[in-house]
């Protein structure tokens, strides 16, 4: 294949597993994304972050490309406008957070410039830290104003699961569910990595066949199923690990010397 684009996951990916909020890729990974730009290959961000902190990496890697974050839910150019934005369904949004209120979980609304939530706690606390956004408590974020791209339930690891499956229950394809550890986040069905990067990629004229996407998680999962390639990493959840062609070994000098490999053999 003839690589044209790269798109990167930021945590898990180009920033290890752990990596305090403010982490940024290692010098040898900076050094092969700036050797592919220099080669003429679009590198582009797909995160889970939102702009700021997607942004932020962005400007490290001194990339010109718009940037993909939120899972999906919206495509920005690096100085804030945003290409592509894919907002929830109100009512559903506002049925998961009264689903959310009988179990007594805490909740997140939030759209691809603010993040509100009805109780603090550390997964809210992580997420604000990597997104570059301060979080917004209020008892009942969805009477905020905000239009939502996402609603989260803030569980534990245990039930995260069970709410993963009743929100698939309920909701079938009218939602995107996405289960991360601790906090199962709904989203648009169109809202998800793979059809943000197609439509990037459409933008740019460059066709799937040409591109190469590494990622490490369930959001990722979209786009390395759409890409021509699609590369997971080790220690990746077994959504990613279930639809890539590829599994790098864990770390930065396993992401660092394929990108390096993608240059050499273009």
């Amino acid at each position: 294949m003839a690589v044209r684009l790269v798109a990167l996951d930021i945590d898990g990916t180009i920033v290890p597993p752990g990596a305090p909020g403010d982490g940024l890729p290692s010098p040898r990974i900076t050094s092969a994304v700036k050797r592919l730009r220099e080669s003429g290959v679009a590198v582009v961000l797909a995160s889970g972050r939102m702009f700021p902190g997607t942004a932020r990496v962005a400007r490290h890697l001194e990339l010109e490309t718009p940037v993909v974050c939120q899972q999906g839910c919206s495509v920005h150019l690096l100085d804030g406008t945003m290409t592509h934005e894919f907002a929830l369904d109100g009512e559903i949004a506002r049925e998961i957070v009264a689903y959310a209120r009988e179990l007594g979980h805490a909740y997140e609304w939030f759209n691809p410039l603010r993040y509100l939530v009805s109780r603090e706690g550390e997964a809210s606390r992580e997420y604000g830290r990597v997104s570059g956004i301060v979080p917004e408590y209020r008892a009942d974020p969805e009477l905020s104003g905000v239009v939502p791209t996402g609603v989260g339930v803030i569980s534990s690891a245990e039930e995260a699961n069970l709410v993963h499956r009743e929100l698939v229950a309920r909701y079938g394809e009218a939602l995107h569910v996405l289960d991360f550890p601790t906090v199962t986040v709904a989203v648009a069905p169109d809202a998800n990595k793979g059809h943000a990067l197609s439509l990037l990629c459409a933008d740019l004229g460059i066709d799937r066949h040409d591109v190469v996407a590494i990622g490490d998680s369930v959001n990722d999962a979209p786009m390395l199923v759409w890409a021509g390639r699609g590369v997971a990493l080790a220690h990746s959840d077994r959504y990613a690990l279930d639809v890539a062609n590829d599994v790098l070994p864990d770390g930065d000098e396993p992401v660092a010397q394929f990108l390096e490999g993608l240059m050499r053999t273009r």
